[in-house]
């Protein structure tokens, strides 16, 4: 999804858990034809880990003959995983990727020098209509790695593994949690899980990553006996075991992973460790000089600011 600064989140109420850094409550942006909750970045807080960008799309209800239309759009130095509660996106990017994202699926599109791509409603939920839920984010790249060649990976629903255990139910979509391993390629040390929680049921967060936090997405959870309701961002310190527990039914994102070298520059839709490579990626785009997008004949231009 095409990006653009807005109002930051605000900080949240830390409250009295010693566990937690603090969290941040998501301002919500109408971008046409739903609304986007953005949790990162944030002034207090770059990244968690490599995620640098943290994005809750609707819950909206999409009527017939309205759809999603992000025109193709340039990335460097970064990685987008779009993951869908409900709805289908249709993919396209310009490395010749064409595919619709479902329900459950993981879906990591690697930026590194250079990728564009489009983000639209497929054909039939366009013409019946569809309800739109999910979550994007990016994934800032390791400084030696910024300029690897770009890709996409794509797994299925069926692909991911899933705990299921008396009202809890997690899908570990990339990296190690509740002891099963995504089979997803990662360029650096990070994590990603889908878990829902029935009312009154716990699950762990294991200091297992350097750096943790919680999107709650839906519902409420309790934590060392203070109730969060969500859309809200949980970030933890290092080191402190978490449990969470669903003050009501939830639906969260687990994320986080070892920190980065350093902190990076973000500049529309790009990411980087060096200022120049921004100006030069933002010269290649006003230029045309990235790759097209297959079956596209629209973009995005280059913001003039």
């Amino acid at each position: 999804m095409s990006w653009m600064p807005d109002k930051e989140p605000e900080p949240g109420d830390r409250k009295s858990c010693d566990a937690l850094d603090f969290a941040i409550v998501p301002r919500a942006r109408d971008i046409g034809n739903f609304e986007v909750r953005r949790a990162l970045p944030q002034a207090r807080r770059q990244m968690v880990g490599p995620f640098i960008f943290l994005d809750q799309m609707g819950p909206a209800a999409m009527q017939p003959g309205i759809g999603m239309d992000v025109r193709p759009h340039p990335h460097i130095g970064l990685a987008t995983v779009t993951y869908l509660f409900d709805g289908a996106i249709m993919h396209r990017d310009s490395e010749g990727n064409a595919l619709e994202i479902l329900p459950g699926a993981m879906n990591l599109m690697t930026a590194g020098r250079g990728i564009a791509h489009s983000e639209r409603s497929p054909d039939t939920q366009r013409k019946n209509g569809q309800r739109v839920f999910g979550m994007q984010s990016w994934i800032a790249l390791p400084k030696a790695l910024e300029e690897t060649d770009p890709g996409f990976q794509h797994y299925p629903e069926s692909n991911l593994p899933v705990v299921a255990d008396g009202g809890m139910t997690a899908r570990v979509i990339a990296g190690d949690v509740f002891g099963k391993r995504s089979p997803v390629k990662t360029l650096s040390d990070w994590f990603y899980a889908d878990l829902a929680l029935e009312a009154g049921v716990s699950a762990p967060l294991d200091p297992d990553y350097e750096e943790r936090a919680i999107y709650v997405a839906e519902g409420a959870v309790e934590i060392a006996g203070q109730t969060f309701t969500g859309p809200q961002l949980l970030i933890f310190r290092p080191g402190d075991r978490i449990t969470i527990r669903a003050a009501e039914k939830a639906r969260m994102m687990l994320l986080g992973g070892a920190a980065l070298e350093g902190p990076r520059h973000i500049w529309w839709n790009f990411v980087s460790s060096s200022r120049e490579r921004i100006e030069q990626a933002k010269e290649d785009w006003a230029q045309g000089h990235f790759k097209p997008v297959p079956g596209e004949s629209e973009f995005i231009p280059l913001p003039e600011r």
